[in-house]
């Protein structure tokens, strides 16, 4: 799916607590009809919600995702559901607006657009119906054992071993689908954040249903935000480790959308994912050139491809798990 604290502590914390001369109003609680409050400062469901600079701090980590330039935020502080929905950003540079709809922070370049749509890939529209959101976690991602995924349990369970020496730091779920992982990971209290990823609309809304309905989650340092995980609206080495479920074969530009994580991972940051093989080496050879030939919806890669594509976007210490068509493969960025 085109349709993720990551610093370490010390920057975390700066991220969580506003500076000493930052001194934000109370906010009341957000209803259907609070735009029309007198608010200090107006939040709107587009791009179009006024920051002032001398009354924001800069994040650590959210960036514009035209020019990176790191962003400015007006609100309450912290990475939840509530302090990020009712706060604004806005990009210093090219003054770009940003702000939370239905719960989730769209951080897209279309951001805010009233007339320009974008149309994307077939498999990434497919992702944005409401229809597929609701049936992802309700019988469409069972499905997937099949093919030899182990089971949302056990692949959570292999993540968390690579992320070993992400403990503590953020962690961004790109993809996130209707926020099966995200939500694991944030339950699990292993990390400072974990941001729950993706470019459909709906499967954040079905990701924010399913986190309200969890009261150990609905105060967790999670926060949802739609973004394009070929322009990832990161600070660049601000993030300890990114996860993709089921995910790379989805993506418009794997080669671009792996360059990004690259760019966004600190020295020793990691990146698990797990998607969906091509043929793998147990694939008797007769069958192989049938699977070359045939056209595919989705982008499924082989395992040498898998690899290749890592290690030249420049990540190191490549291993995977393979398991009939199923594959989890890790990388690292190198320490500077």
């Amino acid at each position: 799916m085109a349709i993720s604290l990551a610093a370490a502590s010390a920057s975390s914390s700066s991220f969580l607590r506003p500076s000493p001369q930052a001194r934000f109003p109370k906010c009341p609680p957000l209803c259907s009809k609070s735009q029309s409050r007198p608010w200090p400062f107006r939040i709107r469901a587009t791009s179009a919600v006024a920051v002032e600079p001398d009354q924001a701090i800069q994040t650590d980590i959210f960036a514009c995702p035209i020019c990176y330039e790191p962003l400015i935020r007006k609100g309450p502080p912290g990475l939840n559901l509530s302090a990020i929905y009712r706060s604004g950003f806005k990009c210093k540079r090219c003054k770009k607006s940003y702000s939370s709809k239905d719960r989730y922070l769209d951080l897209t370049v279309t951001a805010g657009l009233r007339d320009y749509t974008e149309i994307q890939p077939t498999r990434t529209e497919l992702f944005r119906s409401p229809l597929v959101s609701f049936l992802y976690e309700r019988g469409w991602r069972q499905n997937f054992r099949q093919s030899g995924f182990p089971g949302p349990d056990e692949e959570f369970k292999m993540a968390q071993d690579y992320f070993e020496s992400a403990k503590g730091g953020l962690v961004v779920d790109v993809s996130c689908g209707s926020g099966l992982f995200s939500r694991k990971f944030a339950k699990s209290g292993t990390y400072s954040g974990v941001i729950a990823l993706d470019f459909s609309e709906n499967m954040l809304r079905q990701c924010y249903d399913f986190i309200k309905k969890d009261d150990k989650l609905s105060t967790t340092n999670i926060a949802l935000v739609r973004a394009d995980v070929s322009r990832l609206p990161f600070s660049s080495g601000s993030v300890d480790a990114v996860h993709a479920g089921a995910a790379l074969h989805c993506w418009p530009s794997p080669s671009n959308a792996v360059a990004e994580i690259t760019r966004i991972l600190k020295g020793g940051g990691i990146f698990v994912g797990s998607t969906f093989l091509r043929y793998s080496s147990l694939t008797p050879w007769f069958v192989r050139p049938f699977r070359e030939r045939t056209p595919q919806g989705y982008g499924y890669l082989t395992e040498e491809e898998i690899k290749d594509l890592c290690t030249s976007c420049g990540l190191t210490n490549y291993s995977s798990r393979i398991q009939q068509a199923f594959i989890m493969f890790t990388a690292q960025k190198p320490q500077k």
